[in-house]
C-alpha cells in the first residue's frame, strides 16, 4: 500500500531541514554546482532556438538568405550539440550526487533507527514506519534528481523568455503578460482539483488491494465462516467506487483539455492578432513575431508546469521533515561487542530493589510497585503467576529494553546503568515462546547468536540443541532456507534452532519465556533435553504457565499484580494451603 507524502508549507523550519539535508550532500556539492552550471547552459541553449529561427525568417534577399542560411545552420548545429552535451552531463551529475547523498542518508537513518529503544517502536507501527521511510526516500530521490532541476530550468526559461520578449517588442510583451497569466492561473486551479480526484482514486485502489491481500492471507477463515460472497460484495463495492471516481475524473480531464486548448490557442491567436497589427504598422518584423510566439509557448508551458513542480517541492519538504524527525529520537548507548572483545563480565547474581514501572504509552497502568526480589547466580529460578502479573515485563526490564520508572536493577553489585548496554545484553540470551527466525538459511539463523562463529561451532551448537539430526535430513542441510519467520519448520524445530543460537552465544544469564508451552509431547521432550544442557552452569530464569516444567527449579518466584507474593521450591510452595502457587497447581492438575 502506497503511503502518500503530505505537502508542507514552505516555512523557516522547512528551510532549516534543508540545511540539515545539505550536510549529507556537502561532500558532493562541487559536482552539484557543476550540474547547475550545465543546467543553466542547456536552458540558455533552448532559449536561443526561437531567436535564431526568427533571424532566419527575417533575412531578406536570395543572396543574403543563402549566406545567412549556412551561418545559422552551423550556429544551430553548435547549439544543438552544446545543449545535448550539457543535458547529458547535468543529468549524470545530478543522479550521481542524489544517489550518493541518499545512500549516506539511508545508512544514517537505518543506523539511528535500529539503535532506538523499544518505547519508540511501541508508539510506531513497523509496517507504517517502513512504508514512510520508503516513500520519503523515493520523494527525496525524485526531487534531487529531477524536480529541483526542473524548477530551476522553468524559472530560467520564464525569466529569460520574458527578457528576450521585452527586447523583441515591449508592447507585445505587455499585451501577452496581460492575457496569458489569467489562463495559466485558471488552468492551475483546474489541474489541482483533478489531482485531488486522482489521489482519491489511488486511495480507493489501495483500499481494494487491502481487501484482496487480507482475504487471500486469511482464506482459511473466509472459507470456514462461509464468507466468500460477503467478501465478493465488499470488493465489488470498492471496485464500483473506483469506477465512479474514474468516470468523474475522466469528465473533468476532458473539460480541462478543452479549456486548455481553447485558452492556450486563444492566447496565441490574440498574440498573433496583436503582433500582426504591430507588423502592419512596421513596429515588428515577421521573424520577430515567429520568435515571439514560440517564446510565448515556452513561457506558458513553464508557468503551467511550475505549479506542479512547486507541489513536488512542498512534498519534498514534508518528506525531509518526516525523515529528520527520526534523528530527534534519543537512541540507546550501544557499542559493538565484536570490536570491543574485553567486555565487562557479570557473575549472574540479580537483585531488584524498590522497582516501579509503567509502560511509556500507558502511564496510568502500574505494572510494578516497589518490587524487590533476588535471582541467585548459577541457579534456576522460575517465575510464575497469572496472566498480567508482570512476568514478561520483568524480562524486558532485565534486558533493559525498557528502563524502570524508579528503583534499580543490580547485576552482582553494579547498577545495570553502570554496565554498558551492549556488554550487558551480550551476556544474556532469550529463548521466547514465539520464535522469530530470519528468512535466510539455518546456518545463518544459528550463527546470528555469534556473528564471527565458524561452521564447526555452529554445527556443535546444533548437536547440543538436538537440532543436528533433523537439519541433516534436509536436502540442503544447514543451507536450507527457513522461509519468512521460519514457516518452513515446525514449532519444535524452530525452538531447537533458537536454543542452538542461544548456545552459540554462550550467555551467563539465560531467559526462557514459555519455551515449551506450545509443543507436542515428543517435541517438548527434545526441546526440554536441549534446554537442560543449555542451563548448566548459568543463571537461568524460566517463565512458565505449565508448572510441571519447573518442579526442579532451585527457586520459584510467584508474582501477582506486580508484587512478589511467594518464594520457595516446588515442595515448599505446595505446603502453603492458601498460596497462589498451590491453587494454580491444583487447577492445572485438575485439568
Amino acid at each position: 500500500m502506497k503511503v502518500e507524502v503530505p505537502k508542507k508549507k514552505i516555512t523557516l523550519a522547512g528551510l532549516k531541514n534543508l540545511s540539515k539535508l545539505y550536510h549529507y550532500m556537502k561532500p558532493y556539492r562541487i559536482q552539484y554546482f557543476v550540474g547547475i552550471f550545465f543546467l543553466i547552459g542547456s536552458s540558455a541553449a533552448s532559449l536561443a532556438f526561437p531567436k535564431l529561427l526568427g533571424d532566419l525568417i527575417n533575412v531578406k534577399g536570395v543572396a543574403q538568405l543563402a549566406h545567412n542560411l549556412n551561418r545559422l545552420a552551423i550556429i544551430l548545429g553548435i547549439v544543438l550539440v552544446v545543449q545535448a552535451a550539457f543535458s547529458y552531463f547535468r543529468i549524470v551529475l545530478f543522479v550521481n550526487v542524489a544517489e550518493r547523498t541518499l545512500a549516506n542518508l539511508r545508512q544514517s537513518i537505518y543506523n539511528h533507527l535500529i539503535q532506538l529503544p523499544m518505547k519508540f517502536f511501541q508508539k510506531r507501527r513497523v509496517g507504517e514506519l517502513n512504508s514512510r521511510i520508503s516513500a520519503d526516500i523515493t520523494q527525496l530521490q525524485d526531487t534531487l534528481t529531477t524536480t529541483l532541476a526542473e524548477f530551476l530550468r522553468q524559472i530560467i526559461i520564464i525569466l529569460g523568455g520574458i527578457t528576450l520578449l521585452l527586447i523583441t517588442s515591449p508592447k507585445l510583451t505587455l499585451f501577452m503578460l496581460s492575457v496569458l497569466p489569467l489562463i495559466m492561473i485558471l488552468a492551475t486551479f483546474f489541474g489541482k482539483y483533478i489531482r485531488k480526484l486522482s489521489k482519491k482514486a489511488q486511495s480507493q485502489v489501495a483500499e481494494s488491494n487491502t481487501i484482496v491481500e487480507e482475504t487471500l492471507q486469511g482464506i482459511q477463515s473466509v472459507k470456514t465462516y462461509t464468507n466468500e460472497f460477503f467478501e465478493m460484495n465488499r470488493y465489488q463495492d470498492k471496485v464500483k467506487a473506483i469506477a465512479r471516481t474514474g468516470i468523474r475524473n475522466g469528465k473533468l480531464r476532458g473539460a480541462f483539455s478543452s479549456f486548455l486548448i481553447m485558452g492556450m490557442f486563444g492566447s496565441i491567436v490574440a498574440v498573433m492578432w496583436k503582433g500582426s497589427t504591430l507588423m502592419a504598422s512596421g513596429e515588428l518584423d515577421t521573424g520577430d513575431l515567429f520568435s515571439f510566439i514560440i517564446y510565448t509557448i515556452f513561457i506558458a508551458g513553464s508557468i503551467s508546469g511550475l505549479a506542479s513542480v512547486f507541489g513536488q517541492v512542498q512534498k519534498f519538504l514534508g518528506a525531509t521533515e518526516d525523515l529528520l524527525e527520526i534523528f530527534q529520537e534519543e537512541k540507546e548507548e550501544l557499542s559493538d561487542p565484536y570490536i570491543e572483545p574485553e567486555i565487562q563480565k557479570i557473575g549472574g547474581l540479580i537483585q531488584i530493589k524498590n522497582l516501579d514501572f509503567c509502560y511509556p504509552n500507558r502511564t496510568d497502568v502500574i505494572i510494578f510497585n516497589k518490587l524487590n526480589l533476588t535471582i541467585e547466580a548459577n541457579k534456576t529460578t522460575a517465575i510464575v503467576g497469572s496472566s498480567g502479573a508482570g512476568k514478561t515485563t520483568l524480562i524486558s526490564l532485565l534486558l533493559r529494553l525498557y528502563e524502570p520508572t524508579s528503583g534499580s536493577i543490580y547485576f552482582d553489585s553494579l547498577d545495570s546503568k553502570e554496565i554498558p548496554l551492549s556488554h550487558l545484553r551480550k551476556q544474556m540470551a532469550l529463548v521466547p515462546q514465539d520464535i522469530f527466525l530470519f528468512g535466510g538459511t539455518i546456518l545463518e539463523n544459528i550463527g546470528y547468536g555469534k556473528n564471527n562463529a565458524n561452521e564447526q561451532e555452529i554445527k556443535h551448537a546444533a548437536k547440543m540443541a538436538n537440532a543436528y539430526d533433523f537439519i541433516e535430513e534436509f536436502p540442503e542441510k544447514f543451507k536450507t532456507l527457513v522461509g519468512e519467520r521460519g514457516t518452513q519448520l515446525s514449532g519444535g524445530q524452530r525452538q531447537r534452532i533458537a536454543i542452538a543460537r542461544a548456545l552459540l552465544k554462550d550467555p551467563k544469564i539465560l531467559i526462557l519465556d514459555e519455551a515449551t508451552s506450545s509443543l507436542d509431547s515428543e517435541s517438548e521432550k527434545l526441546v526440554q533435553d536441549a534446554l537442560d544442557k543449555l542451563m548448566i552452569g548459568r543463571t537461568s530464569i524460566v517463565i512458565a504457565h505449565r508448572l510441571s516444567t519447573i518442579r526442579k527449579a532451585d527457586k520459584i518466584l510467584v508474582l501477582d499484580k506486580g508484587q512478589l507474593v511467594e518464594v520457595g521450591t516446588h515442595e515448599e510452595l505446595l505446603r502453603n494451603s492458601s498460596g497462589i502457587y498451590k491453587r494454580l497447581n491444583e487447577l492445572q492438575f485438575a485439568n
